[in-house]
């Protein structure tokens, strides 16, 4: 994305905690990109001292997995101003919703506005420390600021460089509308055992979604479209969302998969330690799960995907995941999440 945005002549500052990974970057003064993009993006500065990347930015675009956003939050929250704009790309599940509170537990009392996108904008892989490749730019990704109401503020900002994303109602639509939460740990837990042996050396979609395995995404994604509308929130089926997204044509969830072009050559993860996992399953199926239970909604598969998840990690990702306490929902009626959602955080 820093790459891009510098090769559409953006004024471009990178951040990152690593100074090891961001004096690659700064050695180099840009990025190189390449594939559906391809150029040198010169940026402005490269930094690891996030009090510099931030001021005087109109838009911080925060581009880091959801695991990271509450560190993210709690670092730049004394150096933003109101005015700021902030994109969480993507928010995965209820990640706005976090980032604010954790601000405001921060002490910030003027808030800039926290937005979030339903997804990432590029089918992208991280070739080396200063270049990246871009196999495909979404055609439309949604997007939503807390509070509800500068949606389009945000819009008109962002749209200057990037036309692909569009208004939702609010951050309930594009949490819920995460088919990450879904694809991403679904596939690499029943693909486990040939991840495990030829260390990724398959496509990832095209070979590890077969007609079996599309079934056990089905019934996932239904429990996620169940809670989105407990929620009264109008949430895109998985297949509604590829053809949106890639216009991927398919009676079935299967046939959609297999005709989305941007997945061709994206190759599966070489572990089962990757953000398929450690990321996607206590920041989206958790909160997805936990806020299915405030509900009264019950989410059986995603559940049990957790479940093994823990498993093959050793690891409860309960303990560390994103649960309705800890983004502030515990005890909420869904009239106060919509609230909530919608206003924000009263500091």
């Amino acid at each position: 994305m820093a790459g891009h945005l510098a090769l559409m002549g953006f004024p471009t500052r990178l951040w990152n905690r690593s100074k090891e990974k961001i004096d690659h970057v700064e050695d180099r003064g840009g990025i190189d990109v390449m594939g559906v993009v391809d150029g040198f993006g010169r940026l402005e500065c490269a930094t690891s001292d996030i009090k510099e990347a931030l001021d005087g930015a109109n838009i911080i675009m925060v581009v880091v997995p959801a695991s990271g956003h509450r560190f993210v939050a709690e670092h730049c929250a004394k150096h933003l101003k109101p005015e700021q704009r902030v994109v969480l790309n993507p928010g995965r599940t209820f990640g706005a919703m976090e980032f604010q509170q954790t601000i405001v537990e921060q002490g910030v009392r003027k808030l800039p506005t926290i937005s979030e996108a339903q997804t990432f904008i590029y089918v992208s892989r991280h070739t080396d420390f200063a270049s990246s490749h871009i196999m495909q730019i979404k055609n439309s990704v949604a997007l939503a600021a807390i509070p509800a109401h500068r949606t389009p503020e945000v819009l008109r900002e962002i749209n200057r460089a990037f036309p692909q994303f569009v208004p939702a109602s609010n951050v309930l639509e594009t949490s819920l509308d995460n088919v990450g939460a879904v694809f991403h740990p679904t596939l690499t837990l029943l693909n486990a055992t040939r991840i495990e042996s030829s260390h990724g050396d398959f496509e990832y979609y095209l070979e590890g979604v077969t007609p079996s395995t599309a079934r056990v995404l089905e019934q996932a994604d239904a429990e996620r479209v169940a809670v989105g509308n407990a929620l009264g929130v109008r949430v895109h089926t998985a297949r509604e969302w590829l053809y949106l997204s890639y216009d991927s044509p398919g009676k079935t969830l299967y046939e959609a998969i297999q005709a989305t072009p941007g997945y061709k050559g994206v190759r599966a993860p070489a572990t089962l330690t990757h953000r398929y996992i450690l990321e996607d399953v206590p920041m989206s199926m958790i909160p997805i799960v936990s806020v299915g239970k405030l509900l009264d909604v019950p989410t059986p598969t995603i559940t049990s995907l957790v479940h093994v998840a823990s498993l093959l990690h050793s690891t409860d990702f309960w303990n560390e995941g994103r649960t309705a306490e800890r983004v502030g929902l515990a005890g909420k009626t869904v009239k106060e999440i919509r609230r909530l959602a919608t206003e924000g955080v009263r500091p």
